[in-house]
């Protein structure tokens, strides 16, 4: 997608062709946005959030009692900050578009919260887990559905010391997004009685980890742990195999998706991760919405974080149906959300706009699939993780 961007009539999805034209018609129509990678090296999660957020839009345009019709304008940042915005700009200078949901990427995230502030215009943060996205900031534009990378280390952390592991190397992508999970990793691990040996900043689009993983077999480690995405770690865990490396692997909420578990194979088998929410079947709304995306006839998986953009999408809507299409007005009644029911739960903010009600799961990469911990033969015993004391 270039960055003039595509505006989708979402009543042209496979569930909406069942709304009558003249009902549509017969309403006001608002437009929405929705922002993420849809292109790049990790595109499948742009395209599971973007999937999800024009379902949202479609069941929507579907209700008889909807007071509008929704037009929604899809847009790809491409996971670069620099692209990310220029089409925020996009969006947010076009008056007619009242709200939007945005970003995967928490670099895309941070550069992008002066341009929503700048255009007032209300951001419904659907992926990016940088805690800076909201706190960062004195925006009462930006909000966000999903927890962030601090819950999440907190987590990880304690389970993995519970596990017996004591020794870690950590290597890291040197964007915003992997610099705060090696921050908070460290400090958590730390805390908890782990040591880290060494630790790695490496370019996101590297190639050659030899150097880095030289050293790290040196020193032994437990656990290599890392912190970046899907294409990434796919190289990384690769070539950790190739020289022999046998540690533990262990990353974060941006290694959960099929293209890791596609790009490496039976090399992925062990892999932990850790991630905001719960998989479909454990969500309050996770088979409604999984019958729903099903339904629409989507080729593409929702990915990790597809339910948090139907979340987000959702919240915009019922807070412009509630307030009417006005950006301000639509703000002010985001930042009192409290209670809200969702697919993935409660959504309250603080005043910050962020979610504070953080549920974490933790993950195993089981014959091809992601798996709960807890739902998984590592847990049951039946199968061992490396290294594990």
């Amino acid at each position: 997608m270039t960055l003039s961007g595509m505006k989708t009539v979402v009543g042209m999805t496979a569930m909406a062709l069942a709304l009558g034209a003249g009902a549509a018609q017969a309403k006001d129509t608002v437009e929405v946005a929705f922002i993420g990678p849809l292109s790049g090296g990790v595109a499948a999660n742009g395209l599971g959030g973007r999937n999800s957020a024009e379902l949202a839009v479609a069941l929507r345009n579907q209700d008889p009692d909807a007071k509008y019709h929704y037009e929604l304008l899809v847009l790809d940042d491409e996971c670069k900050p620099n692209i990310g915005v220029q089409v925020a700009t996009k969006a947010a200078a076009d008056r007619d578009v009242i709200a939007a949901v945005t970003h995967y990427c928490s670099a895309v995230a941070m550069a992008t919260a002066d341009v929503y502030h700048r255009f007032k215009l209300p951001a419904v943060v659907w992926g990016a887990v940088l805690p800076d996205v909201t706190y960062g900031n004195e925006y009462p534009e930006v909000h966000r559905v999903n927890g962030t990378m601090i819950n999440q280390n907190e987590t990880a952390a304690q389970f993995m010391t519970e596990q017996g592991y004591k020794k870690w190397v950590v290597i890291h992508d040197t964007t915003d997004y992997g610099k705060g999970h090696n921050e908070h990793f460290s400090k958590f691990v730390t805390e908890s009685g782990g040591e880290i040996l060494e630790t790695f900043g490496v370019a996101s689009d590297q190639q050659d980890f030899t150097a880095e993983l030289t050293q790290a077999k040196a020193l032994a480690p437990d656990v290599i742990y890392f912190g970046g995405l899907s294409p990434l770690g796919v190289r990384l865990r690769r070539q950790m195999e190739k020289l022999g490396i046998e540690a533990q692997f262990e990353g974060t909420s941006g290694i959960v998706s099929d293209a890791y578990l596609q790009g490496l194979g039976d090399l992925a088998e062990g892999s932990l991760a850790f991630i905001e929410g719960a998989p479909l079947a454990k969500l309050p709304g996770g088979q409604f919405f999984k019958e729903q995306y099903e339904a629409a006839g989507y080729t593409d998986p929702a990915e990790a974080y597809g339910p948090f953009a139907f979340a987000a999408m959702g919240l915009v809507l019922d807070t412009i149906e509630a307030v009417g299409p006005d950006r301000g007005k639509v703000i002010d009644a985001l930042g009192n959300t409290e209670g809200k029911d969702s697919i993935v739960g409660e959504i309250t903010f603080d005043d910050h706009g962020q979610n504070v009600v953080a549920l974490i799961t933790k993950y195993v990469a089981q014959d091809g699939e992601w798996l709960v911990w807890d739902d998984s033969e590592y847990a049951s015993g039946q199968r061992s993780l490396v290294n594990v004391q």
